[in-house]
């Protein structure tokens, strides 16, 4: 063996590594379109399966860039662009389909509100404000996958599930936060214990094709509103207090 060879060796492979987080993320891409293809189908919980496959995706290669030094090692590569694209479609583009496509909004209404979807979608995720500096997100956070699988577990009238799509769109620009559930570090404790028992929950709830029993609706529901609500509470707790 060429022993000159050998400094650049371990470099080499360490390039490879932070290449392949970015293969990695991409494949989330790929995931979308397998729940693209079950939503065409109606095959609405198969689509929430793969959709949550894509969120593991999602949460774990940000930890493995930062571990492998992927900004450094593959500077002509942009994991935020990357990141930004495969979270377009698995968050807003895939579920947006199913909202429009599943029935569960009025017919005239449910285009238009598919278009207001993914265009307020796509002006939010190219908001440089879309996060506050303690890591809450601003305004409704366009995680249609989660609004999806809300209104599939409700079974809302149309009128209502077309009035609460037709709100959270307007909320998406709204000045008020939203807890990010990995990032914000008040109360973390309890937020992770609270999204580990919605993904057990949420994963029941699929596999069993959201035919669930009250108990599990208002779980997953009480989670929600503590995610959604917990930031605004807490400030005006504060605010009364002052």
């Amino acid at each position: 063996m060429d022993q000159t060879s050998q400094p650049d060796a371990l470099p080499e492979r360490k390039r490879t590594a932070a290449f392949s987080v970015h293969i990695f993320t991409a494949l989330g891409a790929g995931i979308a379109l397998l729940a693209m293809l079950e939503a065409v189908r109606e095959h609405w919980a198969s689509m929430f399966g793969w959709l949550g496959v894509a969120l593991v995706i999602d949460g774990i290669d940000g930890p493995l860039a930062r571990k492998l030094d992927v900004v450094r090692l593959q500077p002509n590569w942009s994991g935020e662009v990357l990141d930004l694209v495969v979270d377009f479609v698995t968050y807003v583009f895939v579920p947006a389909y199913a909202i429009t496509a599943s029935g569960m909004l009025l017919p005239l209404a449910a285009p238009i509100l598919g278009i207001g979807i993914v265009v307020s979608s796509a002006l939010y995720f190219a908001d440089r404000r879309m996060k506050s500096d303690d890591n809450h997100f601003r305004g409704f956070p366009a995680l249609w996958n989660a609004a999806a699988f809300y209104l599939f577990l409700l079974h809302l009238p149309p009128v209502i599930s077309t009035l609460v799509v037709a709100i959270l769109i307007a909320l998406t620009f709204a000045p008020f936060h939203v807890l990010h559930p990995l990032r914000v570090v008040r109360l973390r404790w309890l937020t992770l214990g609270l999204l580990a028992a919605w993904t057990l929950l949420a994963m029941y709830t699929v596999a069993n094709d959201f035919m669930v029993g009250a108990s599990v609706t208002f779980a997953l529901c009480a989670i929600a509103a503590y995610i959604v609500g917990s930031d605004t509470v807490i400030r005006r707790m504060r605010a009364f207090r002052e």
